[in-house]
């Protein structure tokens, strides 16, 4: 009996010596520290992410802070709880992502030349044991001067819906320039024959963009400095049209029949016209999305010289821009915008490219139907929709006049036609202005000079 009594006394110690030592020695890992970002300087916004973990018994603590000229400003500080030295699970914090602005706008205090970026994550301590933090640093510049922006040509006449080119030049330390409209960017190219620093840009103007103020020209240095230049000297304002499209089943039954069998991924919405207004509202946003995508792969270099080519003969069943509302059995279904044009002649028609490019698409293309869609360099490309056959293919240059297939009814096309238009980076925009001699020679040739583009002569009749 006092054998069993020691030995259960003597368990009883060795535990409570390893209790102790637990409590007492057993502190959390290191933390794992890392600091991402592109951002090669700091500059009046820059962000970081900063990214902590510790597994086992988690973070005790993260700070960070911007150090310049000694002095040391916390931008971000946060405390956790850990888990107990004796406990094996818990709730703790083993992994935290901290976004941490560390630019001008959040410390005014920052001034040009470098700082330190600091990272300290604390360990999870015992009541004896108070472990160092692991630091991990950041060295940066502080640059603070955007760069130089100076505008090179002038009497830029813009149009709701339009689009142009502007001319501009940008200092050295520029990674990024090009004209902001709204909520769309078009990137400046280098300017043929200019100097180091002139740069290019073709741009759209959104058809629903009513303010010309928004038009700007912009730079980013690679500490996310920005300057920007407002170069609109005139502004048309050119309200949309509004139209009404009555839609019955028969319509209803052959386009929606039609586009489900082209495109496999609709899924079905239980009726006629619920698959309708799917393909009407969410297929149509996919296919302006793909069409911003096939406008980042445009040359960059104009492909022609020549005035842009309507198509011969057609007469116009709805402009650039409508606003459509759509009526079935008596109601109101669903509003879209019309962007582009639509034109008639016969059935079957040959459908010539506007001008010399290339072809980025020719297929089946969701709400369009068979489609071509030509590159004409810098981002500007010509759609040519509802075809009822295509008779060119994707990668092949083609000339000005070279016929791309035939007017139909594919797609969302009530009727034989072609939809057409110009598209600036994917943005459809009105092209009665490239379809005119004048205003290409006047708004674009003049102000690109023959470095990029000889252009001259009135636009054929006929």
């Amino acid at each position: 009996m006092k054998t069993i009594l020691k030995t259960a006394l003597l368990l009883l110690a060795v535990l409570l010596v390893v209790a102790f030592l637990v409590v007492t020695l057993r502190v959390g890992p290191a933390p794992i520290v890392e600091i991402r970002g592109d951002a090669r300087a700091i500059g009046s916004k820059t962000t970081l992410t900063v990214v902590s973990s510790a597994p086992g018994r988690g973070l005790a603590g993260v700070r960070v802070e911007v150090e310049q000229a000694g002095t040391a400003r916390v931008v971000a500080q946060e405390a956790y709880r850990p888990l107990p030295p004796w406990a094996l699970s818990g709730g703790r914090v083993a992994k935290e992502e901290l976004r941490v602005e560390v630019g001008h706008s959040a410390l005014p205090e920052l001034t040009e030349g470098e700082a330190v970026v600091r990272v300290v994550a604390e360990r999870a301590p015992t009541w004896l044991r108070h472990p160092a933090p692991v630091v991990e640093e950041l060295r940066l510049p502080v640059r603070l001067v955007p760069p130089a922006l100076s505008l090179l040509s002038s009497q830029h006449y813009v149009t709701q819906g339009g689009s142009g080119v502007v001319l501009y030049r940008v200092g050295r330390s520029a990674i990024r320039d090009g004209v902001s409209s709204g909520t769309w960017f078009f990137p400046g190219v280098p300017l043929p024959g200019g100097g180091a620093e002139d740069r290019l840009a073709l741009f759209g103007v959104p058809w629903d963009l009513t303010d010309g103020a928004r038009l700007r020209v912009v730079v980013e240095d690679d500490a996310g400095n920005t300057a920007a230049l407002a170069f609109v000297d005139r502004f048309a304002p050119k309200p949309p049209a509004r139209d009404t499209i009555a839609l019955d089943d028969a319509f209803l039954a052959k386009v929606v029949s039609e586009i489900r069998q082209q495109t496999p991924a609709l899924e079905d919405r239980g009726g006629l016209l619920e698959n309708y207004l799917q393909i009407n509202r969410d297929l149509r946003k996919k296919n302006a999305d793909e069409l911003v995508t096939l406008g980042a792969r445009s040359a960059g270099a104009f492909l022609w010289t020549e005035p842009f080519l309507p198509l011969p003969n057609a007469k116009v069943m709805s402009a650039f821009a409508d606003q459509r509302t759509y009526v079935h059995a008596g109601r109101e279904v669903d509003t879209q915008t019309h962007l582009g044009f639509d034109l008639a002649v016969v059935a079957r028609t040959p459908v010539p490219a506007a001008n010399r490019g290339v072809v980025l698409l020719a297929r089946y293309f969701g709400i369009y139907g068979n489609t071509v869609v030509v590159d004409h360099g810098l981002g500007l490309a010509t759609l040519y929709s509802h075809l009822s056959s295509i008779e060119v293919a994707e990668g092949l240059p083609v000339e000005r006049g070279t016929v791309l297939g035939r007017t139909g009814a594919t797609g969302l096309a009530g009727g034989d036609h072609l939809h057409f238009t110009t598209l600036v980076r994917g943005l459809p925009v009105n092209p009665i202005e490239w379809w005119d001699g004048a205003w290409v020679r006047n708004r674009v040739a003049t102000k690109v000079g023959p470095a990029v583009l000889a252009f001259a002569g009135p636009t054929p009749k006929g």
